[in-house]
């Protein structure tokens, strides 16, 4: 019917034109004038467009009258208020800082070493011992001089009470006792230097130096290397921007990607300064570690909830277009008496934050509006259109 219509109108047209056209048209081919005839066959290809936009109007016509109007298919989604929340991604590394190297308070050969590498400690457990010198002989006769004048004291302590003896003779028992029983404690103290203990309870990552060997106080004679696994945290730097989303007990989740693991916490603790180099501050994120399995330094993938809103309108982001001011736009569809057929409505809308694959939209869209999904890309406002949601 198209191809009739089409020639019906040709011919009209080229009648029109008393068929002066087409001698027209062999003059200029004649003439060989090439700008004259390039000019002719634009003139005939305006008239050709204008005849196809004629027809496709008529076509549009007979088949609205005829009831035969073909619309196109498409999908819809209802919009509803749900819980919407944005999660800032950075990267951080694991800490603990229970992480310590222990030095020796004193000079000497390590005498013995009572652990081994891996080995699991508790806090104040002995760990090795440094030769003291003679150091618990020292201490043995201060001892027995302390228990001599002790009872030296007493006694004379009992003489004074009953009026006997003099003052002078009380004071120095009395003086000589704690004397004995300060150099005791100085001794003491000396000789606990010569036992390494563990400051915390954890485990043996190295044992770097070996029974014989000379220590002394300092740098480089460290002993041993314990950490503690138990208490793993993330410290991660975050633009200064989201200072005010970024709170202390907004959910984290951090994903180790060597491990292929994700654990889900909170926020402990954030810093209150931040950096002039980068413009960040600091937040410390605990990281439960029951397997054992996470290490110190270990990279971690951390999300942070910066916004959350209880009742956002959110759609997929496929669904959004953009025109040529900038605007956001989306096709709504209006239902009529059937409910499997609607007409499209264009609205403008503005979206806020963006999660994944959907967005939250903040202006532009009422909860229970039915947007066009599939097909989204190929309707026109005002258009009639056949849902087929199944």
């Amino acid at each position: 019917m198209k191809n009739i219509m089409y020639l019906l109108i040709a011919s009209i047209l080229l009648a029109s034109c008393g068929g002066k056209q087409s001698q027209s048209v062999e003059d200029l081919v004649a003439q060989g004038d090439l700008e004259a005839i390039r000019a002719k066959k634009s003139e005939i290809s305006e008239q050709q467009r204008q005849l196809e936009a004629t027809i496709r109007l008529l076509d549009s016509a007979i088949a609205m009258k005829s009831g035969e109007e073909k619309m196109p298919l498409v999908t819809t989604i209802t919009t509803e208020a749900q819980k919407f929340e944005h999660f800032l991604e950075l990267q951080g590394n694991v800490q603990t800082k229970q992480n310590v190297l222990i030095y020796p308070e004193m000079a000497g050969t390590l005498q013995r070493v009572y652990v081994k590498e891996g080995q699991r400690v508790a806090k104040g457990q002995m760990l090795a011992s440094i030769d003291d010198g003679g150091m618990g002989s020292q201490l043995a006769q201060l001892k027995t001089q302390a228990d001599l004048a002790k009872t030296t004291f007493e006694r004379q302590k009992r003489l004074w009470e009953q009026k006997i003896g003099s003052e002078i003779q009380y004071l120095q028992a009395k003086s000589q006792y704690e004397s004995t029983e300060s150099a005791v404690k100085q001794a003491e103290s000396q000789l606990g230097k010569s036992t390494i203990r563990a400051p915390f309870s954890g485990i043996i990552d190295d044992v770097i130096k070996d029974q014989g060997t000379v220590v002394s106080p300092g740098p480089g004679s460290e002993v041993f290397r314990i950490v503690n696994l138990s208490d793993m945290y993330i410290e991660v730097d975050v633009p200064e921007t989201y200072i005010s989303g970024i709170t202390k007990g907004k959910e984290a989740i951090a994903y180790f990607p060597v491990l292929g693991d994700t654990v889900r916490t909170k926020i402990r603790q954030t810093g209150n300064f931040i950096n002039p180099n980068n413009r960040a501050f600091t937040v410390e994120i605990p990281v439960p570690n029951e397997k054992g399995n996470i290490k110190p330094n270990l990279t971690a993938k951390v999300s942070l909830n910066d916004y959350s809103n209880d009742a956002a309108i959110v759609i997929p982001q496929g669904i959004i277009s953009e025109n040529a001011e900038g605007q956001q736009y989306v096709y709504i569809a209006e239902k009529s008496d059937d409910p499997n057929k609607a007409k499209v409505r264009k609205q403008i809308i503005t979206t806020g934050k963006t999660q994944g694959s959907v967005v939250e939209v903040l202006t532009g869209i009422s909860n229970g509006d039915e947007l066009i999904r599939e097909g989204a890309r190929s309707v026109k406002d005002g258009q009639n259109v056949e849902i087929l949601n199944q």
